[in-house]
């Protein structure tokens, strides 16, 4: 995530910012190009741009309960945002719980988004495609009548993203972590990894594209609920390291893909935050590690390139989190077998940013 400047004064703001410090302005993102813009209210519910005084937006439907900061153009009949605009189940506004939620879920998924919409991949919705396009549903628990909780699954099916809403809570999320005995679990996490079987059906699968696809990560065409409940039963390989990014990316083709794709967004988008702060790693003693992210990832020439840059920036900061008493930010290997996925993941999405826009993602 790059750093981004308020067009009315140049101060430095964030991403998730809704006010500016210096100037006072109320501060929106623009998806249109990705820039935070500085406004002065005509109305209310319409805004002016600071910079573009003709021009009018409005902010997101959820916006009113702060669960998003992004506009939406004043002439647009749709009342959400380009990432909003694809919920159709949310979690509970009727409770401070549910509406702390949401706004968690809500920060992850605008991540999403940003890198979908540098890459130009706008995914196509219900109303474009109505039986494989995007759509999340983020899901309560089932209490039963004794008390009994039983988990809203995470998922994908046919373009169905759904989130366990539980997870947005901290206590909820560690203990499916340490149950499932996975070193990172964040509600991120679960966006990408699971837009990343969302975009194998649009990319791979229904441009027929299997051939490359099976020459790095295998066949998918094996039974996947029996690789799952082998996987379950039986855990990963010992050796799995030196061919996969995670244990559970050995379980099935799909899952492994999934996963790949959920770290190169990780990845890409820690690079671009790394370049907007200057971060330079230059270890005294160790210059092989030397390193400086010295250019834009999302158009990286590949993912060597991504790679070289990523390697001591993610150890640096693993040594960090140690320094804090924290676990390692970034418990991953990237094994030569990995690193090979990875440039296939960064060719498959740097040939469809080449294609004419008008294609569906």
């Amino acid at each position: 995530m790059r750093l981004f400047a308020c067009d009315s004064c140049d101060q430095v703001v964030h991403f998730d910012n809704r006010q500016c410090v210096r100037c006072n302005h109320r501060l929106g993102f623009l998806p249109d190009d990705l820039s935070m813009r500085a406004l002065e209210p005509l109305d209310e519910t319409l805004w002016r741009m600071a910079s573009e005084p003709a021009r009018a937006v409005r902010f997101c439907a959820n916006a009113g309960l702060d669960i998003c900061n992004w506009l939406v153009n004043a002439d647009d009949e749709h009342p959400f945002c380009i990432a909003c605009r694809y919920n159709r189940l949310v979690p509970n506004t009727h409770t401070q719980q549910g509406i702390d939620r949401w706004r968690r879920i809500s920060q992850a998924q605008r991540h999403l988004f940003y890198s979908l919409l540098r890459w130009r991949l706008p995914p196509p919705d219900r109303i474009e495609d109505p039986q494989g396009g995007l759509v999340f549903d983020f899901l309560e628990d089932e209490v039963q009548v004794d008390g009994n909780v039983i988990p809203a699954m995470t998922g994908h099916d046919e373009g169905v993203i759904a989130i366990r809403a539980a997870e947005a809570d901290d206590v909820t999320r560690e203990l499916a972590r340490a149950s499932m005995n996975e070193p990172y679990r964040t509600l991120l996490g679960h966006f990408r990894h699971e837009i990343g079987h969302f975009v194998w059906n649009r990319l791979v699968r229904d441009r027929n594209a299997f051939d490359g696809f099976r020459a790095v990560f295998g066949d998918e065409r094996q039974d996947y609920g029996q690789a799952l409940r082998n996987h379950y039963q039986n855990g990963a390989p010992l050796d799995w390291q030196q061919g996969y990014i995670s244990a559970y990316a050995t379980s099935h083709p799909w899952e492994d893909f999934a996963e790949c794709f959920a770290h190169y967004l990780h990845i890409v988008d820690t690079l671009e935050t790394a370049r907007g702060f200057g971060i330079a790693i230059d270890p005294r003693g160790h210059e092989e590690m030397a390193s400086e992210v010295d250019f834009n990832p999302y158009r990286a020439a590949s993912a060597e390139q991504l790679v070289s840059a990523w390697v001591p920036l993610s150890v640096a900061i693993n040594a960090i989190q140690r320094s804090m008493g924290q676990p390692d930010s970034y418990p991953f290997v990237l094994s030569n077998a990995v690193v090979a996925k990875l440039e296939y993941l960064h060719r498959l999405i740097q040939d469809r940013v080449a294609e004419p826009r008008q294609h569906a993602a």
